[in-house]
């Protein structure tokens, strides 16, 4: 026997063997290069996060920030007979730092996060999860109303998901324990929303967990995470699958999605992931000295380091 041409040849095997995993890890996850989302639109603002698709598609809305991200506004996109028509701030917002918004699975509510007081005294509140509704899908929307316990607390809530069964997961500051912002669920009982729970340990952390994306039937879910050990940026988007049982271990999407810089509010709709990133691929160094209007270019390019939408093929595969 050539034991030296069957090594060659188990080593061959290995190789090919390994290439296939990888491949094949890469392929549950996303199959080419992400790029710039609705930049045409975006780009009008000086930073944007967060988005919502409409069960429909017909509406997107997103959220505006000035600079410094003191100024925080949803705005709304909408397409009609066409392409998307010009952006506006949606009818509920504008007045206060709102942000965040999310879909009800029918259409007909809108949840999103706002720091807007409770009452008429105009004292600003902690950041609360609020909604509005609309009777059809053509209907405008009501005025905002607080969702209130036992969702919201004295604690900071943010980023609202909801399943398809009505499970609501979300973000919460809770100073009261040692830890940062983690994720929760509120499971949707007999039409009662109950007493919402931190999701285990293969997801939260004792650093930052937050902007959750929940998929409709709960088989995953995308979330960022901040500084984690095998992060690539200061924060990066992950996924979690789910079996029967538990959630198991959370994985770093990669380098496809994830960058060198913040990544973070993941979205998914028919087969994309949306998120959000402070990519940077500015030019530092050029072969002539630029004139003014290539330095304007290049400083306002989509990837300048801002906050901007992205979007990339997705496809989370389940766990058996």
């Amino acid at each position: 026997m050539n034991y030296y041409l069957v090594f060659n040849q188990f080593l061959i095997m290995k190789l090919i063997l390994s290439l296939t995993i990888i491949l094949t890890c890469n392929l549950c996850y996303c199959q080419h290069q992400s790029e710039p989302f609705l930049s045409e639109i975006t780009t009008k603002f000086p930073n944007v996060r967060d988005i919502a698709i409409s069960p429909d598609g017909n509406e997107i809305l997103f959220t505006a920030q000035s600079v410094m991200g003191n100024l925080s506004t949803i705005i709304l996109v909408q397409k009609i007979k066409g392409p998307w028509n010009d952006a506006k701030v949606a009818s509920f917002s504008g007045q206060y730092f709102d942000l965040e918004p999310c879909f009800s699975p029918d259409g007909l509510k809108l949840y999103f996060v706002s720091t807007r007081p409770l009452d008429d005294s105009m004292k600003p509140k902690d950041f609360d999860i609020w909604y509005v509704e609309r009777s059809s899908l053509k209907s405008s929307w009501s005025e905002p109303k607080n969702l209130g316990a036992p969702i919201n607390t004295e604690h900071g809530e943010f980023y609202p998901s909801i399943a398809d069964n009505g499970n609501f997961y979300f973000t919460r500051d809770d100073t009261s324990k040692n830890r940062k912002d983690d994720i929760y669920v509120s499971v949707l009982k007999n039409g009662v929303y109950q007493e919402p729970e931190a999701l285990p340990d293969t997801i939260n952390s004792d650093s930052y967990e937050y902007n959750a994306f929940i998929a409709p039937d709960e088989s995953y879910i995308l979330f960022g995470g901040y500084n984690r050990t095998d992060g690539l940026g200061s924060g990066d988007i992950y996924i979690s699958k789910r079996t029967e049982n538990r959630w198991l271990k959370a994985e770093n999407l990669g380098s496809e999605i994830n960058s060198d810089k913040m990544d973070y509010c993941p979205f998914v709709k028919n087969g994309v992931l949306y998120f959000t990133s402070k990519r940077d691929h500015t030019q530092i160094k050029h072969e002539q000295p630029l004139d003014l209007d290539s330095l304007i270019k290049e400083l306002n390019k989509v990837n300048n380091g801002s906050s901007k939408l992205y979007q990339i093929l997705f496809k989370a595969n389940k766990t058996d």
